[in-house]
């Protein structure tokens, strides 16, 4: 399974981004009900992405805030600073053993067990 952090979501709602879009259709993607909140309760969405994102949370796995998430939540957030949003949505994905797709990867990396994905990162000559 694939978490897929806002930041993703975010861009792919917006013009020049659209490479985004086959990977938010793979049948393995889901959201945290936290990333739901944290993009569509951004105060100056354009009426277009408004469109765009409530289509597409309304076609996609949302995971709740579980007790084993708050719990892992919990650890990170004693572990080192991190946002309360953050938290919660590396928790998810740790609880579901779940591939977090973020732009943010160097907010995660110091995470044991966390997998990270960056759609924008380029492949590593060989």
């Amino acid at each position: 399974m694939k978490l897929i952090d806002s930041n993703i979501i975010i861009y792919a709602s917006k013009p020049g981004f659209h490479f985004l879009h086959s990977l938010l259709a793979e049948p393995d993607v889901a959201v945290s009900v936290i990333t739901q909140v944290e993009t569509l309760g951004y105060h100056l969405l354009a009426a277009d992405e408004k469109l765009y994102l409530t289509e597409f949370f309304a076609n996609v796995e949302r995971l709740p805030v579980s007790q084993a998430v708050v719990e892992k939540a919990i650890v990170l957030r004693q572990t080192q600073k991190i946002k309360l949003g953050d938290a919660l949505v590396a928790a998810t994905a740790l609880a579901h053993g779940a591939t977090l797709v973020t732009r943010n990867t160097h907010d995660f990396t110091w995470m044991p067990g966390l997998t990270l994905l960056d759609p924008f990162a380029r492949p590593s000559p060989r």
